[in-house]
């Protein structure tokens, strides 16, 4: 039982993917809580749960009014204490007359439509869930999308935009924890006036050198090919195989 104990909102759980995600969280011992405009296919859903041992719960609401969105979450802690999973399936292009309009053929009217369809329902529960989730200290919500925002659909191309609006949208906290772009120090960077040299083969003698304990050439207060300095003009990458290399014959002769 995947979901044992916890309890899991769901927006536009009374049909498609939404649907599917109820009835197996439900199945997966979760409590469900689905959130639809239509109470019969809601009743439908709670019975498919109910009938697979699973608990649910329906609330008919507008996932894209702000104060029933704020009065959902508000109930749903009031009366399981907590939410686990947040699932925004709230979506598509089945909004407008013609789901597969070209954007010359749309109003402006259906831009607005479909933009608030696709996002606004998403921000608005996520906003409302977020403050919970961190009290809790812990919580997982799912934007689900749709292949239209990957590229062109023959039943879908108005919502084209607006999937990817969703599918492409990063977390502020996500850029501040992102690693700066790491340059490489100058003694790394190819200097001008030095003289590319040969570097032998570990193990191997140079002709014109004695050959030293700690390696081939004359070696370097580490033992490395070719003298330190010859070793400070090689790439960092190189020189971290030569490393490994070293350590490798080192653990072969024991």
């Amino acid at each position: 039982m995947r979901f044992q104990g916890r309890t899991a909102l769901i927006t536009a759980g009374g049909r498609g993917i939404g649907r599917a995600t109820a009835e197996i969280i439900g199945r997966e011992g979760g409590t469900v809580v689905a959130v639809d405009l239509d109470k019969e296919s809601l009743d439908q859903v709670m019975g498919a749960i109910r009938v697979a041992g699973g608990t649910g719960h329906a609330i008919v609401a507008d996932a894209l009014d702000a104060s029933q969105v704020a009065g959902v979450v508000r109930r749903v802690v009031e009366e399981h204490g907590r939410i686990d999973i947040l699932v925004n399936a709230v979506g598509g292009s089945t909004i407008i007359s013609k789901p597969s309009a070209t954007v010359d053929e749309l109003t402006f009217d259906e831009w607005q439509r479909l933009l608030s369809f696709n996002l606004t329902g998403t921000f608005l529960f996520t906003n409302a869930v977020v403050p919970v989730m961190k009290r809790q200290r812990g919580g997982k919500i799912v934007n689900l999308s749709s292949i239209a925002g990957r590229g062109l659909s023959a039943t879908s191309s108005s919502a084209l935009r607006h999937r990817q609006g969703r599918d492409h949208r990063v977390h502020p906290e996500a850029l501040a924890r992102a690693r700066p772009v790491r340059h490489h120090r100058e003694r790394d960077r190819p200097q001008p006036h030095a003289q590319p040299t040969a570097t032998p083969a570990l193990g191997r003698d140079v002709p014109g050198r004695a050959r030293t304990p700690g390696g081939a050439g004359a070696a370097g207060p580490r033992g490395g090919a070719g003298g330190s300095g010859a070793r400070h003009l090689l790439p960092r990458v190189q020189r971290r195989r030569l490393r490994h290399r070293r350590h490798h014959r080192r653990q072969r002769r024991k």
